[in-house]
């Protein structure tokens, strides 16, 4: 079998890509196809080659920003994914079950099962966790600026103690096809999967292969609502919330009446005003835990 690896060049966990060409060696892959970026954005063009030179196992090295650039370019290639889980939340591997440690990763990669599941599509790009509009894009995007990677997760805490303070904007959502909200909103989030990380779950019922999309608004202003809120969040019933509204939907439009800040499974994107989403069912294979 024809293998690649897309690696984050800039991820080191567990003895780094060293570590990982010796237990690829172990298990018989002495001469991987390998590509290294310098940042996940980077992978994109490497995923294009690795699919051009034939390869029939893609393992993608790094966190979710990574995973999410490889699935973009491989729905509907026919080309599995595995995943070597090598960043700070690594939330679509969790949600999947596969381990943050090399050699099980590796074996699951080349041995496990696999499931073929959904990705969510945003203004034209691929993702297999969820999106995001106004609180969480603006906490991310502030815990990407080094403080993450100084601090891991409670970058998270931090940012979003500051995001809060973030105005609200008006926003106008369709699900397919019919408008389900029309007010204001501080943040927005779609989701293909449920848990974030620490086990907190966004959507308690999501699953990735279920040909649908959650969506989640939160209209929390200040301190004491979004402290009622995360509260919610973290014993698993944000839904109950009464500054939360929640669906199922295909296709879902959002009108927004100023540029926001947006993201994709972790990470940050640019302004806008629109957005459109729909699902791709069973979009890519993906390698996970037999069982």
């Amino acid at each position: 079998m024809r293998v690649a690896v897309v690696a984050h060049a800039g991820k080191t966990f567990g003895g780094g890509l060293l570590e990982l060409r010796r237990v690829l060696e172990q298990h018989g892959v002495t001469e991987p196809l390998w590509y290294e970026v310098p940042k996940s954005r980077k992978a994109p063009k490497q995923v294009k080659r690795a699919l051009e030179e034939g390869a029939e196992l893609v393992f993608a090295w790094g966190g979710d920003g990574t995973v999410q650039r490889c699935i973009d370019v491989m729905a509907g290639s026919g080309t599995p994914l595995a995943i070597c889980p090598a960043g700070t939340s690594n939330l679509f591997a969790t949600n999947l079950g596969v381990p943050k440690d090399i050699e099980e990763a590796v074996a699951i990669g080349l041995g496990g099962a696999r499931r073929r599941l959904d990705v969510g599509v945003l203004n034209g790009e691929r993702f297999g966790v969820m999106a995001g509009v106004g609180f969480d894009a603006a906490m991310i995007r502030d815990a990407d600026a080094g403080l993450k990677d100084a601090i891991g997760r409670l970058a998270y805490v931090w940012t979003g103690a500051k995001a809060i303070r973030e105005e609200p904007f008006e926003a106008k959502i369709q699900v397919d096809g019919t408008t389900w909200f029309d007010d204001s909103a501080s943040c927005i989030l779609v989701g293909n999967v449920g848990n974030l990380f620490g086990g907190v779950q966004a959507f308690t019922d999501a699953k990735p292969d279920d040909g649908q999309l959650e969506i989640g608004v939160v209209t929390a202003e200040g301190l004491v609502q979004w402290a009622r809120t995360l509260a919610r969040t973290v014993v698993g019933t944000s839904e109950k919330s009464p500054f939360v509204q929640a669906t199922r939907a295909k296709e879902i439009t959002v009108k927004l009446d100023r540029k926001v800040l947006y993201e994709l499974d972790g990470g940050d994107r640019t302004k806008v005003k629109t957005l459109e989403v729909e699902i791709e069912p069973g979009a890519i294979e993906v390698c996970v835990p037999a069982g």
